[in-house]
């Protein structure tokens, strides 16, 4: 077994143990930590493949931004736990279903691997060699040549949920005072201003 396959196993062994303790720690911090390091064991993996760029990407995008957002609001906001359990029975039906068609899927996947062994040279966008061509500047031409379509309505598709969100988590609250600056540069004399006609020996 040489030094890649051990490291093939080193970094698989981890990401399928990590893996599966974001699911079985009590602790949801935890959880998120074990979710930090199967990302990390994955862009391992992906560095082994030869697949550089979506290593670095997965570092930068989900272990840089996604994972350390899921820790601050875990830590930060006041959720009750329990109550979050106590529901877990009543989408366990639904859960499992997807689990077998995500283990349906990956059977799939690996047959076909199986029975076409040089899967990389048939497709419609052959993979090129490592010599003729960078794994960063392949993914590039593919994405902005053939797919620069998809590519643009999948950032605009993020971008409205991205708004979207903002909006129903905007929250206009009445009880604060605001600082209205069109308002306070229109206002007149006449209405900023009350003339009070107090008649001899009375008070305001």
């Amino acid at each position: 077994m040489g030094l890649q396959a051990l490291f093939f196993y080193i970094f698989a062994f981890v990401a399928v143990a990590s893996a599966f303790m974001v699911i079985a720690a009590r602790n949801p911090v935890h959880s998120v930590l074990f979710l930090i390091l199967t990302f990390f064991n994955a862009a391992g993996l992906f560095l082994l493949t030869g697949a550089e760029f979506l290593a670095m990407i997965l570092l930068v995008v989900y272990v840089g931004a996604v994972a350390v957002l899921f820790l601050f609001v875990v830590m930060m906001l006041d959720i009750d736990f329990a109550e979050l359990r106590a529901g877990v029975l009543e989408y366990a039906p639904v859960g499992a279903l997807i689990g077998v068609i995500l283990v349906a899927e990956l059977i799939v996947v690996l047959a076909g691997n199986a029975f076409t062994s040089n899967a990389a040279g048939t497709g419609a966008s052959p993979i090129p060699l490592p010599s003729e061509r960078t794994n960063t500047a392949a993914l590039g031409d593919v994405l902005y040549t053939n797919y620069i379509y998809f590519f643009q309505i999948a950032g605009l598709i993020l971008f409205v949920a991205m708004i979207g969100a903002i909006v129903l988590t905007l929250r206009h609250r009445t009880d604060i005072k605001r600082q209205d600056i069109s308002r306070q540069v229109a206002r007149t004399p006449e209405a900023s201003v009350e003339v009070v006609k107090v008649k001899p020996g009375q008070g305001i």
